[in-house]
């Protein structure tokens, strides 16, 4: 029986019970959820472990197979780790909503249906919600309101994507697709929204950086990977996916070369990493699926890392600019070593986990012999380097000195960086653990002295292009523009231009349409009223001649017509 239970609803029911334990208590409850969640995850048989029957529907509610195992694992160890480094958070509502929204992610991740997806899907919009409230500060709650909005609006598409394609098959499976009818059309877009993809991509930069600094680790793991995870299931070999993944590949890298807060500079960096893994699912075979699902993989924990290290310099000091920031590795030793080893990974460093998962990705490019793909591939982990390996660790732990002397955090936030670091190098140093859990069978040997060179040559010329031009990439306070301007300035300004414009015209219309109308009401009184020549008793003679006169036209129209 408990070998049948989803893993999600341990972490759910967690959740709502967190905040009705004494303090003392709740730390127990927030690490044995989700270690409880990680034991089920692999206690559980391949194929349906639970269905139930629903409005006339079979729901699978836990399907297992070697990708939901593999998500499965990373979403609970994620819970695990990061419960562990949010426990100094004081906010009960930040850790209570942080559980539900990783029971959610399982959820999605065993559903074997639609159905089943969409109600956990919509589950991880308002626990997330609430994780970017939790701070109550003015900018989360505005925040908060617009990623609801983006996240509410992405669910009507896939629910409209959901009922059409029942409605036109029947069937409720989750199941791989092909975008060809306007149903699986909207399912795409409404996964792609979830993934930060264009246009409705400035959601992630503008909602993750106002979490606390707890917060935001969570937010990092589950979203955008859910949405990987149901892109991989449904979409696999959407050619599509190519295009979108590398527009996101180097929008996360400008914008991120352009920001000055550290953890915008981390929020873009996701969408750029994403970018990486919609890429491997557009391009299909069993060498880039397998990439992108262990770079998903090793993605939540190196992302992870970062805000941790990102979330620990704000914990102390209470900044998050880069240009109020520099000098920190002096008293901040653990923290600044953590962060460059999640710097190191998201760069792809040899002998970390980001060397042995992002280069299968470009590696299923360089197979199917894409090679404009596989060369921005390429050149995108050079920027990569740039922005995430480079600039975060060097504007915030080096540069200049702040003046600063904040020392390393709280226990359990030291405990979590230090075991995310080593699942890093574990990953790089022996891959063959992670390859074993992937979904196709794994032939590939990322340590060869091509790809090794190949990449230390990448590295080292994008770390010598970024000193070189560090005069040009000094911060400033500065705004950059992204697509949410078009919703947040220029929409609310074409709207009171059309308003104050299109006002006079619109009252002369509504005066004009209502002149018509009672003239309408006018004649129709005068045809049909009491005393109107439609409306008033006629003699029986006059009756009845009508009535002949219909009846040999009926009858001519019978008989002639052929």
């Amino acid at each position: 029986m408990l070998a049948s239970l989803p893993p999600g609803l341990i972490l759910i029911l967690g959740g709502l019970l967190l905040p009705l334990l004494p303090r003392g208590a709740r730390p127990l409850l927030t690490l044995g959820a989700p270690l409880a969640a990680l034991g089920l995850v692999w206690a559980l048989p391949d194929g349906v472990a639970l269905s139930v029957d629903y409005l006339g529907y079979r729901l699978d509610l836990v399907e297992t197979d070697a990708l939901s195992r593999l998500f499965g694992t990373i979403f609970a160890l994620m819970a695990l780790v990061g419960g562990l480094f949010a426990l100094p958070q004081k906010t009960v509502l930040e850790l209570a909503a942080a559980l539900v929204y990783a029971g959610g992610a399982l959820g999605v991740t065993f559903a074997g249906d639609l159905i089943g997806v969409f109600i956990f899907w919509e589950l991880m919009a308002i626990a997330s919600t609430l994780v970017i409230w939790s701070p109550g500060t003015p900018a989360s709650r505005r925040a908060g309101l617009r990623y609801a909005f983006m996240h509410f609006l992405g669910g009507a598409v896939l629910m409209a994507g959901i009922a059409g394609h029942i409605a036109a098959t029947g069937s409720i499976e989750f199941t791989a697709m092909t975008a060809d009818t306007p149903a699986t059309w909207l399912m795409l877009a409404g996964f792609l929204i979830n993934a930060g993809a264009p246009p409705l991509t400035a959601w992630l930069p503008d909602a993750y950086p106002e979490g606390s600094w707890s917060g935001t680790v969570f937010l990092s793991a589950f979203t955008t990977k859910t949405a990987v995870y149901v892109l991989l299931r449904g979409f696999p070999g959407t050619e599509i996916l190519i295009w979108v993944g590398l527009y996101m590949v180097f929008y996360g890298i400008i914008y991120a070369l352009l920001e000055n807060d550290m953890r915008r500079i981390l929020a873009y960096s996701i969408i750029n990493q994403v970018g990486f893994m919609v890429c491997g699912i557009g391009i299909g075979t069993e060498m880039a699926l397998n990439g992108a699902a262990a770079h998903a993989f090793a993605h939540i924990i190196y992302k992870a890392l970062l805000l941790m290290s990102a979330g620990s310099v704000l914990y102390m000091t209470g900044l998050r600019k880069c240009t109020d920031l520099g000098g920190l590795f002096r008293t901040m030793p653990v923290t600044a070593a953590c962060g460059i080893v999640g710097a190191l990974a998201i760069s792809a460093f040899p002998w970390t986990s980001g060397f042995v998962t992002k280069s299968m990705i470009t590696q299923g490019a360089a197979d199917e012999h894409m090679v404009w793909a596989w060369m921005l591939l390429q050149a995108a982990s050079a920027g990569v380097f740039l922005h995430a390996g480079i600039k975060f660790p060097w504007f915030v732990f080096f540069q200049k000195d702040s003046g600063l002397r904040p020392t390393d955090p709280p226990w359990p936030m030291r405990a979590a960086m230090i075991a995310f670091a080593a699942l890093c190098i574990g990953i790089g140093l022996f891959p063959g653990p992670l390859y074993a859990l992937l979904p196709f069978p794994v032939d590939y040997q990322a340590y060869t002295g091509a790809h090794v060179v190949t990449q230390l040559q990448l590295l080292l010329f994008s770390g010598l292009a970024f000193f070189i031009l560090l005069p040009l990439m000094k911060r400033t306070l500065t705004i950059t523009l992204d697509w949410d301007w078009l919703w947040r300035v220029a929409g609310p300004a074409v709207g009171r231009a059309v308003l104050r414009h299109g006002g006079p015209l619109w009252s002369g219309g509504l005066a004009l349409a209502r002149r018509r109308i009672d003239g309408l009401i006018a004649w129709t009184a005068a045809t049909h009223g009491p005393y109107g020549t439609l409306g008033r008793r006629w003699p029986v003679q006059a009756s009845a001649v009508m009535v002949a006169l219909f009846l040999l036209l009926y009858l001519m129209l019978f008989f002639l017509w052929p």
